[in-house]
């Protein structure tokens, strides 16, 4: 009985332990605002400002053939190039 006891206790403790509060909601991605950037050579300043203006936390860049992993992510923005380096499409997961 003894035993029981002492294993209930700190579980007693812990429900009296303040809740942290609301974590902040995920930074979102807006996949419209970039499709200006569709037909443009993909270098490093026009990735980063696609990135910008659609709010990313992230970015990817995708070359034809290239293994990709499928987890999805609010925010990042995955731009997908064609084998000259030419944006063919911007969208956000």
């Amino acid at each position: 009985m003894i035993r029981f006891t002492v294993l209930l206790l700190p579980a007693g403790l812990l429900a009296c332990a303040p809740m942290p509060g609301p974590m902040p909601g995920p930074v979102r991605c807006n996949a419209g605002a970039v499709q200006g950037f569709v037909g443009r050579e993909a270098r490093p300043g026009v990735v980063d400002r696609a990135k910008r203006r659609a709010g990313a936390r992230s970015v990817r860049v995708t070359r034809p053939g290239q293994p990709v992993t499928m987890d999805f992510r609010v925010d990042r923005l995955n731009i997908e190039v064609d084998h000259r380096n030419t944006i063919r499409s911007a969208r956000c997961g």
